[in-house]
C-alpha cells in the first residue's frame, strides 16, 4: 500500500466525520485489516494491504438528517462520480481509492440501487450485511475516531459470503484476511468471542462458514469452534 493511499484514506473519513456523515457509517472490506492493528496490539499480526476499494456501510440509512453532497465534499481530492453494474450503483472514483456505499438488503433479493438522497448518491443492497453491525468496535484513524465490525464478525463474515464473490483471486484473498484475523484472535486469547459470535448465527450460516474451515492444513479454528461448543446453539433458520 502507498503511504499516499493510507493519507488519502485517512483525509476522506475526516472530512466524512467533519461533515457529519461519519457517525451514520460502518468501515467495512479489506481497510479493516489495516485498523485492527491498534485492537490487536501486542500480538502478531501482519497485514499487508492490497486493494482501492473502500466500502462504507450505512446500517439505518434514514438515521441521516442532514444533506450532504459527498461528491462534491472529496471532488478537489481528486474523486470523480463513477458507475458500476447494470443498475448503475455510484462509486466514487480515484486512481488510488474507489469508494462504495452498501446498505443492508432487507426483504428479497434486489439489484436496485438504495437511494441516499440526503448524500447525494445511491448503495448497493447486500444481503448479511447485519451481521457486521450486530457488535462493532471504534478505533482511531488519524484523529478521527471510525467504527469497525468486531474482528470476529468481519472473519466470519468473510467465509460466511466467500462464494459470493466474483473471482477465484478475491475469494482465495478474503480467505487468507479472514484466517488472519481469526488466527490473531485466538493468540490473543480471545477464541471465545469467535464461538460466541459463531454459534448465535443460524445453522446454515454455521455450515456455510464451516464448509470453508474444512479444507483448510491448519485445523486451528475449527478446534476451537469444537472446543467451545455450547449444549444448544441457535435454530436453523
Amino acid at each position: 500500500m502507498e503511504k499516499s493511499q493510507y493519507d488519502l484514506c485517512v483525509e476522506v473519513l475526516r472530512r466524512l466525520d467533519r461533515a457529519g456523515v461519519l457517525k451514520n457509517v460502518v468501515l467495512v472490506g479489506s481497510w479493516c485489516t489495516l485498523f485492527y492493528k491498534d485492537f490487536f496490539g501486542r500480538t502478531k499480526y501482519m497485514v499487508s494491504l492490497k486493494t482501492r476499494d473502500m466500502d462504507l456501510l450505512i446500517p439505518q440509512p434514514s438515521a441521516i438528517k442532514e444533506k450532504t453532497d459527498v461528491a462534491e465534499l472529496l471532488k478537489d481530492l481528486g474523486f470523480v462520480v463513477g458507475f458500476t453494474g447494470s443498475e448503475g450503483y455510484v462509486r466514487l472514483e480515484h486512481p488510488l481509492i474507489i469508494i462504495e456505499f452498501l446498505v443492508p438488503e432487507r426483504g428479497r433479493d434486489s439489484d436496485k440501487p438504495y437511494p441516499l438522497s440526503q448524500l447525494g448518491l445511491n448503495a448497493q443492497p447486500l444481503r448479511f450485511l447485519d451481521f457486521l453491525v450486530q457488535n462493532t468496535i471504534t478505533t482511531k484513524v488519524g484523529a478521527t475516531t471510525v467504527t469497525l465490525p468486531h474482528p470476529a464478525n468481519f472473519a466470519l463474515h468473510k467465509l460466511l459470503v466467500l462464494t459470493r464473490r466474483p473471482s477465484p483471486e478475491k475469494q482465495i484473498k478474503d480467505k487468507e484476511a479472514a484466517m488472519r484475523v481469526l488466527t490473531a484472535l485466538i493468540d490473543k486469547g480471545q477464541d471465545n468471542l469467535i464461538t460466541d459470535v459463531f454459534y448465535t448465527i443460524p445453522r446454515r450460516w454455521q455450515t456455510k462458514v464451516k464448509k470453508q474451515l474444512t479444507d483448510l492444513t491448519d485445523k486451528k479454528i475449527l478446534d476451537v469452534l469444537s472446543a467451545h461448543k455450547p449444549t444448544t446453539t441457535t435454530a436453523g433458520q
